[in-house]
This record gives structure tokens, sequence and C-alpha cells, in this order.
């Protein structure tokens, strides 16, 4: 069993986090939180002087495309077949219990 973390320490922040475990739960865990306490250490003994820091390890694209006018519907057609309309709007009952 790691000694990265104790199983009071564990059952501890467990009550802070209003969780119930159960004794083999405190032990499952304690051996869990304590191999991933291992590896961060691990991970802070990294050399990273040469490394540049990064938000995400690939370059991202921008994958969306440019705006282009192009032709669409006519307003007074789509308007004509809406239920109702108002001063060239959709008219939608109100939801808010105002009115307009």
């Amino acid at each position: 069993m790691s000694n990265a973390i104790s199983r009071d320490e564990v059952a501890k922040v467990a009550r802070l986090a209003r969780l119930i475990l159960s004794d083999e739960e405190l032990d499952l865990y304690t051996e869990q939180l304590g191999q991933i306490l291992e590896h961060a250490r691990d991970m802070n003994s990294l050399d990273l002087t040469d490394v540049v820091a990064t938000a995400h390890p690939f370059g991202l694209t921008n994958v969306v495309r440019e705006d282009e006018v192009q032709p669409s519907l006519d307003r007074d057609t789509v308007l004509a077949m809406a239920p109702d309309a108002q001063d060239d709007r959709f008219a939608v009952p109100s939801i808010l219990g105002e009115a307009p």
C-alpha cells in the first residue's frame, strides 16, 4: 500500500465531501489515490525547462467556413406560410406574460 496518503486522510476527504464509504472502499480508495499522487510526484520530477507551455497538445485550426452571401428564402414567401405574422416578423405566443 502506498504511503502517499493515509487512510485517515481519505476518510476525512470523504467526510468533507459528504460521502459514506465502507471499510473496503476506504482501503481501495486509499490505494488508488496513493497511486495517483505517486504518479503526480513522478510528473513533477520531470525536467520541463525547454518544453513550450501549451493549452492543447495538437495544433488546432479553425474549421468554420468563411461567411459568404448566398441565395436564401424570400422573406415574404416564408412569412406568408407562417401561422401568424405581424410587422414582417413571426408572431408567437408571449411566454413571460408581458405584452410586446
